[in-house]
């Protein structure tokens, strides 16, 4: 079993310890009477991210009129929402498109949508639909994946169960990340921090209740 790469060792959600983030970005075009709203979407797991990915899109959409966005970082109980009608009419371009960040129950995630004027006015009702729809449209085009927790944790071992242990940490998906052999075998693993609640429980069991886990960090 591969080790967790670092952005996969992420801080544990209170409310939950999965949830479907962007896997790359997107990217999508609508055409509204003449004007052009480009949508951009991507993974943003800081607010610091989040703005550079605001930045970046900004940059690389060169001569907008507007560049609306919003994003939700972090999830559940945890999440910072932000948003921005860039120079439109209040409530008719950040808000909507945040309207509909919070309802595709993603985390972590950045919409920017850039707006070409083409000479004709929208009109609120119009201006809102149009944010809308493309919101939609990007993030139905983002891959998708899924964020999880891990939690390094420390087992001091006799010998004799050594083997029965290396069985239940690969059936509860564990990782082995060091081992050490001395009077007793200390191992260092890595658990998501769904499976490691019934390891801990297979352990004690198998073991009488003599071996505890430790846990290292998250």
């Amino acid at each position: 079993m591969g080790l967790p790469t670092p952005k996969q060792l992420v801080k544990i959600q209170t409310m939950s310890t999965r949830y479907p983030i962007p896997g790359g970005e997107a990217r999508v075009e609508l055409q509204v009477k003449n004007s052009r709203f480009i949508g951009r979407a991507g993974y943003t797991p800081t607010v610091e991210e989040a703005r550079a990915f605001i930045d970046r899109v900004k940059v690389e959409e060169p001569n907008h009129s507007h560049a609306v966005y919003a994003f939700a970082v972090g999830y559940g109980a945890t999440v910072t929402h932000g948003m921005s009608d860039a120079g439109e009419p209040s409530g008719t371009a950040g808000r909507p498109a945040l309207a509909v960040v919070k309802g595709s129950g993603l985390g972590d995630v950045t919409v920017v949508i850039a707006r070409y004027f083409g000479g004709a006015k929208l009109g609120s009702g119009g201006l809102v639909k149009a944010y809308t729809e493309t919101a939609q449209l990007v993030l139905a085009e983002l891959p998708l994946t899924e964020q999880v927790a891990y939690r390094t944790v420390a087992v001091n071992l006799p010998y004799h169960v050594y083997e029965q242990a290396k069985r239940l940490i690969e059936s509860h998906h564990g990782h082995i990340e060091a081992e050490e052999f001395a009077v007793d075998v200390s191992l260092r693993l890595i658990f998501t921090v769904d499976d490691l609640p019934d390891f801990e429980a297979a352990l004690a069991e198998a073991t009488n209740g003599q071996v505890s886990v430790e846990t290292i960090e998250d």
